[in-house]
């Protein structure tokens, strides 16, 4: 028993000496950085990028010591403040900790309102923020009431504030819309009358094999006149429904209803966008596909039908979807 405690006392002792000469502070400004843990860690070696941020001093001590403290428990991805001050040990117990900055994702065409549900679900915000957000934080500017806060996946800092990540989406928006800019210019087409038409293809579209179909087939509607009659302005109008879907279905009395985004009572585009669409389908509303038809379906596999005629439409229904 005696010789077991000694062996113990030894090991321990090996270990506080290796621990102290090669687990102790890479530097001693105690600047702290983002160590970055990915969404998908698969292939992702957390003691070599350690070691390359520059973070810990021995990757085979850190080897150790996470094989024994964090043997049993997933470290989260997200971002941990770390700094060149803390020791070996001190780094394992802040990646066993919740992260610093979480990643949120999200992608579509999504309204406002459920992408703040996504942010407040990520960042722990009560309902005051969330409707802050849906008020405030994206009502700055009336080009920014909605639209641009784009589709993506971000890492934000779990202490940011609604208006904080209102900005960081509008920036990665202008982002993504620079290399369009001139291009629209040019066009002779304002960027947000381009993003309204976007959003609506972005809602309209089966995907990147339509895009550019339903946009020509809106951009001539608009040329002539002709209300767009597009189900998905209404959508928007109508809200969250009943069962808890912002875009549900849309009954033919309420198509009646009196609302600036009602598509089928005024012509022309509504007064925002009514998502917020990824540049694909800005570059589709800048790129329309040359076509002479003024109406469209999509039958029960997402196949696209378009038609000259309201009488050739009739016959596509009756076609592919009755």
């Amino acid at each position: 028993m005696k010789n077991v405690i000694m062996l113990l006392a030894f090991v321990f002792l090996a270990f506080f000496i290796l621990s102290w000469m090669y687990g102790g502070p890479v530097g001693s400004s105690g600047e702290k950085r983002v160590f970055v843990v990915p969404k998908n860690q698969e292939n992702f070696d957390i003691v070599q990028a350690l070691e390359s941020g520059k973070f810990i001093k021995n990757r085979q001590l850190f080897y150790f010591l996470k094989d024994i403290f964090l043997l049993h428990s997933k470290i989260q991805p997200g971002g941990y403040l770390l700094s060149d001050s803390m020791w070996a040990w001190d780094i394992v117990t802040k990646l066993n900790s919740a992260p610093d900055l979480v990643w949120v994702s999200f992608g579509g065409c999504l309204r406002k309102e459920q992408i703040g549900e996504i942010l407040a679900n990520a960042l722990g915000w009560d309902n005051e923020e969330l409707k802050k957000w849906d008020t405030v934080y994206t009502n700055t500017k009336p080009e920014y009431f909605e639209g641009v806060y784009y589709p993506d996946t971000y890492l934000i800092p779990k202490d940011e504030t609604g208006e904080e990540v209102a900005k960081r989406l509008i920036s990665r928006f202008n982002e993504k819309f620079a290399p369009l800019a001139d291009k629209y210019v040019a066009a002779n087409i304002r960027w947000v009358t381009g993003l309204r038409i976007a959003s609506l293809i972005a809602r309209e579209a089966a995907g990147k094999t339509d895009m550019h179909l339903i946009s020509g087939i809106i951009w001539n509607r608009l040329n002539i006149g002709m209300p767009l009659q597009i189900d998905s302005t209404m959508q928007y109008t109508l809200g969250k429904n009943k069962n808890g879907n912002w875009w549900g279905d849309v009954d033919i009395k309420e198509k009646q209803s009196d609302s600036p985004y009602n598509s089928y009572l005024y012509k022309g585009l509504p007064p925002t966008p009514i998502c917020s669409p990824n540049i694909d389908y800005i570059e589709a509303a800048l790129h329309p596909e040359e076509t002479s038809c003024l109406f469209y379906l999509h039958d029960k596999n997402g196949q696209i039908h378009c038609a000259e005629t309201y009488e050739e439409h009739l016959k596509n229904i009756k076609t592919y979807l009755e």
